[in-house]
């Protein structure tokens, strides 16, 4: 089960992309993957066809693997100095029953 869905902000912590953050864009969850906003950009080359004549390269984000990346908190400050904090993620049942997401660090419910 995948903890982070679409729409979270995220930082990754491992690989060639190490220190950038974006917003998930797609989660890929049988491969255990996601997709975040310029990270891991690729260069696409096309060729060209009779209906276009010119061949175009396009950028496109690649997939990273889900454990390469953590949660960044949505309350807590970055301080001088150091980089934003990253949040573990837990869940929970709020008032009415229904079972949230919710940052372990500064304890706010996730969209």
């Amino acid at each position: 089960m995948a903890r982070i869905h679409k729409g979270d902000k995220v930082r990754v912590i491992a690989g060639a992309e190490k220190g950038k953050e974006g917003v998930v864009v797609k989660v890929l969850p049988k491969e255990n993957r996601i997709v975040v906003e310029k990270v891991n950009v690729l260069k696409i080359h096309k060729k060209p066809s009779q209906n276009q004549t010119e061949g175009t390269i396009l950028e496109q984000e690649g997939a990273i693997h889900i454990s390469n990346v953590a949660l960044i908190d949505p309350k807590a400050k970055a301080e001088k100095g150091k980089k934003k904090p990253t949040t573990k993620i837990g869940y929970r049942l709020d008032d009415k029953g229904k079972k949230v997401r919710f940052a372990k660090k500064s304890d706010t419910v996730l969209k």
